[in-house]
């Protein structure tokens, strides 16, 4: 009992040594914290705002499926066998059955027909609207991941039969129906009656820009009711190797189909404009890759320095209690108290301070997440906390090197030299 008293005495002395030592070095205590503090918060908030940029353009790619590829027809820039330069590529039913045979491991596989402002006014009794109208296939919904909140998308007996049936967005839904159901109501298509078959969600991406949504019809009811024969606007497929590799003999493959029942150059340019995602998301992840190593470099450059500057104020202070560590050591102090003491401090001022960084840089992260609208350049900064306490863990490490360092050195001089420092 008597020994676990004078430990109990000696750890209360030298807590009350350590808050001594703080408040007789106010401003010295104040610029080592300081420069911790400031490590961790930067460190935070650096972290914060690459997942932002890092969200804000992945949430572009939400809806879509990443192994997949679009086509669109452009026109000729070049001349290829006796054909003149200027011809345009007007992509049709046989194009996407030719890509649908030529390409292995293609998984799913749509044309799309679409119809804009001043050719696609919706009716429903008085109310009126314009949508951009996209006759789409059943698989198109796999393809961009259309999510359905009400009723159904379209499907294979719909496009067989070229049913009039229509899938609208809730904008348009407000907009034409009020407070009214939609589903098996029908709504005037140009003056074509289309029954409401569902409704899918979505979300304006462009705010203050009165962005409206598109509607989707059956490609072969769009084709007929429009006069558009077999052709399509664009052609869009997903495939099964979804590597950087796979994604170039895919589009390669593509290009080479359509350049043959199209007869211009495949090394044209312009005769085709594709989007291909696999390369895509690889670009993607390259550029968030560079700007999240250039973060984490900047972060731990700013550790570094708050641990450059913990160690040099540790050094100084170890300079100034000289005297008194040879005066401890004259008395019966034995090293590993006087190293104790020093490290127990850089600790402290290191722990308390690498703490408060870690809170304030989580809450200001968390109040521009609150207060930042989503778009597609930044959306919902978030910090992982691991990475935090894992960066203050390292920083009190730190604390206690750059502590530990100086206290051995101090610990190692005889008594009477320490006595005589001035």
């Amino acid at each position: 009992m008597i020994k676990k008293s004078k430990e109990a005495v000696f750890r209360s002395d030298s807590w009350q040594e350590i808050f001594d030592t703080i408040g007789k070095n106010k401003l010295r205590t104040i610029l080592t914290g300081f420069s911790v503090f400031w490590g961790i918060f930067m460190l935070i908030i650096l972290l914060g705002s690459g997942a932002g940029l890092r969200n804000g353009f992945a949430y572009e790619f939400r809806n879509i499926s990443m192994n997949s590829i679009t086509i669109w027809g452009g026109r000729t820039s070049i001349p290829y066998k006796g054909l003149p330069s200027n011809r345009r590529i007007q992509l049709d039913m046989q194009d996407m059955e030719a890509i649908r045979h030529s390409i292995p491991g293609i998984q799913n596989i749509s044309g799309e027909y679409s119809l804009w402002k001043g050719r696609s006014q919706l009716n429903y009794k008085k109310n009126y609207g314009n949508f951009g109208i996209k006759g789409v296939q059943p698989e198109f919904r796999l393809l961009e991941k259309q999510r359905i909140i009400k009723g159904r998308f379209i499907n294979e007996v719909d496009q067989v039969e070229s049913r009039k049936v229509i899938v609208l967005a809730p904008d348009a839904v407000e907009n034409l129906f009020k407070n009214e159901e939609p589903i098996h109501k029908w709504v005037q298509v140009n003056g074509i009656p289309f029954e409401v078959v569902g409704v899918y969600e979505w979300e304006e991406s462009g705010k203050g820009q009165n962005q409206s949504s598109a509607v989707f019809i059956p490609l072969s009811a769009a084709q007929k009711v429009f006069h558009a024969q077999n052709e399509l606007d664009k052609i869009m497929f997903s495939f099964s190797d979804d590597t950087p590799a796979g994604g170039a003999r895919a589009e390669q493959r593509a290009i080479s189909t359509l350049a043959n029942r199209h007869n211009f150059d495949p090394k044209d340019e312009r005769a085709l404009y594709l989007d291909n995602n696999v390369e895509n998301m690889q670009t993607f992840n390259n550029i968030f890759g560079g700007i999240s190593l250039f973060i984490l470099i900047i972060g731990v450059g700013t550790i570094i320095a708050g641990i450059v500057g913990v160690s040099n104020i540790m050094l100084v202070v170890v300079k100034e209690r000289t005297r008194e560590i040879g005066i401890r050591k004259a008395i019966g102090a034995k090293p590993s108290e006087v190293v104790g003491q020093i490290v127990l401090e850089a600790i402290f001022v290191t722990g308390i301070s690498g703490f408060f960084g870690l809170f304030w840089g989580v809450l200001l992260v968390e109040f521009l997440a609150s207060i930042i609208p989503g778009s597609e350049m930044f959306r919902d900064p978030e910090v992982d906390i691991m990475v935090g306490i894992y960066a203050l863990i390292a920083l009190v490490l730190a604390g206690v090197v750059a502590g530990i360092v100086p206290a051995l050195q101090a610990a190692r001089v005889r008594p009477i030299e320490a006595l005589r420092d001035e």
